[in-house]
């Protein structure tokens, strides 16, 4: 499954303010230098939010099966650097270092399949492996891989802004609890790593750590997306509206006169969308 650059840039934001609401506490993910994979990177926003809160010294080893979105990483990472006023270079042997008000970050970039590469990453010496809004698109079986190495190599996780199946439109208009069943089932649909979990990704992954013996936190990261924010609105109305047909050809008419009802109302609209954090940390942590 793919995503565009403009789509990643902007939800950036709304992922921001949701990750500040969730408040996770990282204050024991200290070894350092800290050795970060970051799965599902994309043009590296998860790096962007973490890496100033975790302070330090820090290598990331960001790993995408998208091209496109690799390529737009180092332009996405200069662009971001100038306007935080933080120091970047490309290093020799590749990639990029930046440095910040105590912390700083060696970056490194693979394309790699999630799928059918996963045991080609460098698990064995990471602390922390992070993913942003990836959980609930794999399956059960690659999740259970998935924990089953990091479980392995005792390195922490941290999956943010993991849909969990809550809409909360304001106002309500007709239509919008067929569109939001007809969406959720369009969620737990293979998004390439087989039945996705969807809104159940947190829960059956904290049931296999609790399992391991790990402890988990994870706390609400929702989106609230204003009606000032016209185009994610319209962005949002138009994704439900076209995942719905989608998994139901049969209810077209229905979600066609509902995305019309919808955008109509947009400057009179306001939706919250539902996201986890989860953070794991391994019962003996290096």
């Amino acid at each position: 499954m793919s995503f565009s650059t403009d789509w990643l840039a902007l939800r950036e934001p709304f992922d921001r303010a949701a990750r500040e609401d969730a408040g996770l506490d990282l204050a024991e993910l200290s070894a350092r230098p800290l050795h970060v994979i970051d799965l599902g990177c994309g043009t590296g926003a998860n790096l962007r939010y973490l890496a100033p809160r975790l302070g330090g010294a820090q290598v990331w080893h960001l790993v995408d099966h998208d091209a496109r979105l690799l390529a737009a990483l180092p332009r996405a990472m200069a662009a971001w650097a100038e306007k935080q006023r933080l120091s970047l270079r490309e290093l020799d042997a590749g990639g990029l270092r930046i440095e910040g008000p105590e912390w700083s970050a060696e970056l490194h970039w693979q394309r790699s399949d999630l799928v059918s590469e996963l045991d080609t990453l460098p698990f064995e010496g990471a602390h922390l492996v992070t993913a942003s809004a990836l959980l609930d698109l794999v399956s059960l079986p690659w999740l259970e891989s998935l924990l089953a190495r990091l479980d392995a190599v005792k390195a922490a996780l941290l999956c943010a802004l993991n849909v969990d199946g809550r809409l909360d439109w304001q106002p309500l208009v007709a239509g919008d609890i067929q569109v939001q069943q007809l969406f959720a089932a369009h969620q737990q649909r293979d998004k390439g790593f087989g039945p996705a979990l969807g809104p159940d990704a947190v829960r059956l992954a904290v049931e296999r750590l609790d399992a391991l013996g790990w402890r988990c936190v994870h706390a609400p990261s929702d989106w609230q997306i204003a009606p000032s924010r016209g185009a994610m609105l319209e962005t949002m109305i138009d994704g439900l509206a076209n995942a719905a047909m989608e998994q139901e050809a049969s209810a077209r008419d229905l979600v066609l006169t509902w995305r019309l009802r919808r955008l109509a109302m947009a400057a009179q609209t306001s939706l919250r969308v539902g996201h986890q954090d989860l953070l794991a940390l391994p019962a003996s942590a290096r």
